[in-house]
């Protein structure tokens, strides 16, 4: 446990503006010192300062929060050789029994912390928060590519029947290209030429969100190739999703064990049983991101490789369902891919 390694836990409540600090004394949970200080360099300052104060000593910090308003504190200490833990937040239901507010959320970080296993560090590194923040780009394009082109041809189906039977059975590319250069009509009735008009920005924006995606896509794929060239040889693992694995797990060391990897990962078996039946059944928790990745590539893997394919089928033979087998299949992908992962230099 933590509180057998340390001294002294230093828990931060994170928000926007200000952080919240709570030094609090190993094993017995007492509180030592309070404070707030701001979320900039300067306040980071003052934070280790007031560590180095009040937690002299073998020391760690919790922090709330440590992927967003926490990320600059903990780059912060990390630069400074301070080890940085990562807490998620307070249970919904102790906050009701016992309260809330900064300070109790502080203190409450510092006691979840001496009273765990050790706990993940935050994701570091520079390449990798490129990476994090290109694929929440990428995601946002292909949401908005998706959409428009729902909504084109939703449009379409209502559309006045010259304009529908002239775009109803072009393929998607032609489609595209055909509405992006609908102009106005003198003759057109004022729903055609709203429907033309309507089409024509549709089409326009699906092209440039394509576009978007792209040029992210080609940046995702410069950064892997530089990180980790070892996944993209992997059956089934493109840019995208070995991306995707690089910043959940962030560096070596993070993550403690492939068991721990696999429960964040979302594909740690879960019983359920119940009477004579003795099963386990996918985890439903965990980085969701990170279980779509293990999914898409049981999905290729599935399709193109003809040791997956007889792996599932020796499984079925045995008596597991498909689902079950998937399950073991994907408990089995996030052992390999950890340990390649692994192997990986410090991300940065």
């Amino acid at each position: 446990m933590v509180a057998d390694e340390v001294d002294y836990v230093v828990g931060v409540d994170t928000h926007r503006d200000g952080h919240v600090l709570a030094v609090v004394a190993a094993p017995v949970g007492t509180v030592v010192a309070q404070r707030t200080v701001a979320a900039s360099a300067g306040g980071y300052g003052q934070a280790f300062r007031f560590a180095q104060q009040h937690a002299e000593g073998a020391r760690v910090w919790a922090v709330e929060g440590a992927g967003h308003y926490g990320a600059g504190l903990a780059r912060y200490l990390s630069r400074r050789g301070e080890t940085v833990l990562e807490v998620g937040r307070t249970p919904r239901g102790e906050r009701r029994l016992r309260g809330k507010d900064d300070q109790l959320d502080a203190v409450r970080a510092a006691r979840a912390a001496l009273s765990s296993e050790p706990l993940p560090r935050p994701r570091s590194g520079e390449r990798r928060e490129a990476l994090r923040l290109l694929l929440v780009a990428r995601r946002s394009a292909v949401d908005v590519r998706r959409e428009a082109l729902v909504q084109l041809r939703s449009v379409i189906v209502t559309a006045p029947d010259r304009l529908r039977q002239e775009l109803r059975r072009l393929p998607r590319q032609r489609l595209l290209a055909r509405c992006s250069r609908l102009r106005r009509s003198s003759s057109a009735t004022p729903d055609e030429l709203a429907a033309r008009l309507v089409l024509r920005t549709l089409a326009r924006r699906v092209e440039a969100a394509a576009a978007e995606a792209a040029e992210l896509e080609r940046e995702i794929l410069a950064h892997v190739r530089a990180l980790a060239p070892e996944l993209l040889e992997e059956p089934g693992v493109g840019a995208i999703v070995a991306a995707q694995l690089l910043v959940a797990w962030s560096h070596p060391g993070r993550v403690r064990s492939e068991a721990a990897f696999a429960r964040l990962a979302g594909v740690a078996p879960v019983p359920a049983s119940s009477g004579q039946t003795r099963r386990h059944r996918l985890s439903r928790g965990g980085d969701r991101q990170l279980n779509r990745a293990l999914h898409t590539i049981v999905l290729h893997r599935r399709q193109h490789d003809p040791k997956t394919r007889d792996y599932i089928s020796k499984r079925i033979a045995e008596g597991k369902s498909r689902r079950d087998a998937t399950r073991l299949l994907k408990r089995y992908l996030a052992r390999h891919l950890y340990r390649l992962l692994e192997q990986q230099p410090l991300m940065t």
